[in-house]
């Protein structure tokens, strides 16, 4: 018994890893955040191991049928659509709630892409430390988020979705950011991967002569002193 939290490509499948792959293989059951993404994965590899749904929207029955498969003795593996779960995924409250049903569960961990640790791999300036803070809010606390944002000593790292890139970046400027050193990649790993390097407001211009495509990963880098 046992629910091993398992970490998927974030865009080209052959970036899976053995013991991933063996997991998944091996497990009884496989809950995903969207079963019709994680089925390509699957059928890639010709694993036919039986499918439930878990996401950040699911319904309590959902997570009730996950905590019966573990409590029958049997493992799960949860996958979210990409990355590793639990990095901006949905993937604490599955852990939270398995714990409380069950207290000697083994959580384990099968760790492998995660696009922040993809972006950070190449940057050109020390990243031994460095804040990450997941996905800006969208309405509520927006304006505040970037204000402390710029105070911050370390490099800052944000996902962003390409059709809210424009206005995160015209934030960040607003916000006294604009001359910060930066890089923004969007589609690591894939055929369309592009990292653009310079400064926040330099970057802006380049993204507003093209039109955003793909999941975006920003490195902004603090003041240099």
């Amino acid at each position: 018994m046992a629910l091993y939290i398992v970490a998927t490509p974030i865009g080209n499948l052959g970036d899976i890893s053995i013991r991933a792959l063996d997991t998944l293989k091996s497990v009884d059951v496989i809950a995903a955040e969207d079963t019709r993404v994680t089925r390509k994965l699957l059928a890639r590899y010709e694993i036919h191991t039986p499918l439930v749904t878990y996401h950040q929207h699911s319904r309590p029955g959902d997570l009730t049928k996950i905590i019966r498969v573990l409590t029958e003795g049997k493992s799960v593996a949860y996958v979210t659509d990409a990355g590793t779960p639990g990095i901006s995924d949905p993937c604490s409250w599955l852990i939270h709630e398995a714990l409380e049903a069950l207290p000697e569960l083994q959580i384990i961990p099968i760790p492998g892409a995660s696009a922040l640790s993809a972006l950070v791999s190449i940057a050109d300036r020390a990243t031994d430390h460095f804040l990450f803070l997941g996905f800006p809010p969208y309405k509520k606390g927006r304006k505040t988020f970037f204000e402390k944002m710029s105070t911050i000593e370390y490099p800052v790292v944000l996902y962003e979705s390409p059709h809210r890139i424009g206005r995160t970046m015209k934030d960040m400027m607003t916000a006294g950011l604009g001359e910060r050193e930066c890089i923004i990649a969007r589609e690591l790993t894939k055929i369309h991967e592009t990292v653009l390097r310079g400064t926040v407001e330099d970057v802006f211009k380049h993204i507003e002569e093209v039109k955003p495509r793909g999941e975006f990963v920003c490195l902004i880098y603090p003041e240099k002193r």
